[in-house]
């Protein structure tokens, strides 16, 4: 399977997933974007040489940093999130309409204007120290990555760590980005506790595939190799098909697992896209532009996982999907882990959290 990038896409956006930029649904106005009259980096290109649309950045001034969740199929409690939008710019990401709450298109504002947390360490701290917190696992992100191309000039996500790390409080995150290896020095030693892990996304190993599909994201062999980096140094890695793509990607399965496992991926995991609101119409815009041979295979077979639409929002079946093909993905995904040894489970542990401002406290009286 190969992808191209047709001639009549404008150059200038040529290196984003989304293809337009639509109104949010919670906007009055429906605007049209002109991709032709945004202007590109002077100059500048990408690691594919392809102009740059400008990313802007901007302050997310929040006063809070940890986010608590209680839905049944995430398995994550508490979360935090560095950065709003993401650069990676993946066509089916189900965050993408987090940005409609801050009046922005879920298209390619949600790519090109992104609101970083530079406070969150701080406030990290805060919420570490108070009586109110009760060590959980905090996982990072849960709605963007949190080592998207920004974080390698503004080491929010670093700082996190470090401040995690001081308070030993166990941490989990996924990302698809090769930069996660910078911070081997911070999650092997908290690995040696059993206080971190990671989870690296693969969803195809086809490069040009993923070049269109997740423009801003480490490439397919750079993630297994990161998978292996952070391996060799202790640190625990499951390997995450997230999301599969039904008529797409399915038959990826198995090699995506063998080569994760040769990585040294020590678990696995998968979910079914999900195209929330306005998502399925970006992504039936990027797949008539980009597979127009195989466009309505591929939407039919999500309808066909999805109760006859393109989104389930159900608690129970929006992860996996339902009917016969989803039951045939599940099969194969689980012959082919138990081939290749992925059913070792991590747990990471909350007994060595130490709450410095609650030490300080109790010396006072003692």
């Amino acid at each position: 399977m190969t992808s191209k990038i047709h001639s009549h896409i404008p150059e200038n956006i040529r290196g984003r997933g989304a293809l337009e930029n639509p109104a949010g649904r919670f906007e009055p106005l429906q605007v049209e974007a002109d991709p032709e009259g945004m202007t590109p980096l002077e100059g500048e290109e990408d690691e594919f040489g392809l102009p740059k649309l400008k990313t802007q950045v901007f302050r997310d001034k929040s006063r809070s940093i940890i986010s608590t969740n209680d839905s049944p199929d995430l398995g994550m409690e508490a979360t935090l999130n560095p950065y709003r939008g993401c650069e990676h710019g993946c066509i089916y990401c189900f965050a993408r309409p987090t940005h409609e709450y801050l009046g922005l298109s879920l298209g390619l504002d949600f790519e090109t204007k992104i609101f970083a947390k530079p406070d969150a360490p701080k406030l990290l701290e805060e919420k570490l120290k108070s009586r109110s917190w009760k060590p959980a696992v905090i996982f990072m992100s849960g709605v963007t990555d949190p080592y998207q191309p920004l974080e390698r000039k503004m080491k929010i996500t670093r700082a996190c760590l470090e401040v995690l790390e001081d308070f030993r409080n166990p941490v989990s995150f996924i990302t698809k980005n090769h930069l996660v290896t910078r911070d081997i020095d911070i999650l092997s030693r908290m690995a040696a506790l059993n206080i971190a892990s990671v989870n690296m996304s693969v969803t195809t190993l086809d490069r040009g595939l993923a070049r269109t599909m997740e423009p801003r994201a480490s490439t397919p062999s750079m993630r297994i190799k990161a998978i292996s980096q952070l391996s060799q140094a202790g640190i625990p890695v499951n390997v995450m098909i997230g999301p599969v793509v039904p008529g797409l990607t399915e038959h990826e399965i198995p090699n995506i697992l063998q080569e994760a496992a040769e990585a040294d991926a020590r678990t696995d995991g998968y979910t079914m896209v999900r195209l929330a609101y306005g998502v399925k119409d970006l992504f039936q815009t990027w797949l008539q532009e980009h597979f127009p041979d195989r466009a309505e295979k591929v939407l039919n077979r999500i309808r066909s996982i999805r109760d006859g639409k393109l989104n389930d929002a159900e608690f129970g079946s929006r992860m996996r999907g339902e009917g016969f093909h989803a039951s045939q993905i599940s099969q194969l995904f689980d012959m082919t882990r138990k081939r290749y040894g992925l059913t070792r489970r991590v747990s990471l542990t909350t007994q060595h959290f130490r709450g410095h401002a609650r030490d300080a406290q109790y010396n006072m009286f003692t």
